[in-house]
């Protein structure tokens, strides 16, 4: 039955991110990088924009994800980037993904909106509260 319900099983509709909105503006503004994104990402993409940078829950958050984040200069980092360039082990690794996930679940009621990005539906969760949190869990990764 599993199979059945999939098949048959619509996408929930989310309304379009406002065009006049400051989150549009900073989509617009990182426009180049989150098309590179898009574009070398296959799997669906739940953005979370700001000023600075832009991050991105890739996959099917909390189950099955990874994240990744732009910033204005085109700069493009990624769970596999950090383990090259930080060096982070895999028992890290497990410790962000599941600090991510929490972060993910605590803030699942925050409105959702869709836009497009390099021809592709994107859904955009413009929340300060979800962005002060994963924000704050990457920089303590990062440094």
């Amino acid at each position: 039955m599993g199979i059945l319900n999939k098949l048959f099983q619509t996408k929930k509709s989310l309304p379009a991110l406002d065009e006049n909105s400051p989150y549009a503006r900073y989509i617009e503004e990182m426009q180049g990088p989150l098309k590179r994104l898009v574009s070398d990402t296959p799997d669906a993409i739940e953005v979370i924009p700001s000023k600075k940078r832009a991050f991105a829950f890739i996959g099917k958050p909390p189950k099955r994800f990874g994240v990744a984040w732009v910033d204005k200069n085109g700069e493009i980092v990624n769970f596999k980037r950090l383990v090259e360039e930080k060096g982070l082990r895999a028992d890290q690794l497990e410790k962000l993904s599941g600090r991510l996930r929490e972060i993910y679940i605590n803030h699942k009621s925050e409105p959702r909106y869709c836009t497009v990005i390099q021809d592709k539906q994107v859904v955009v969760t413009p929340s300060e509260p979800l962005l002060a949190d994963v924000q704050e869990v990457i920089d303590e990764t990062v440094q």
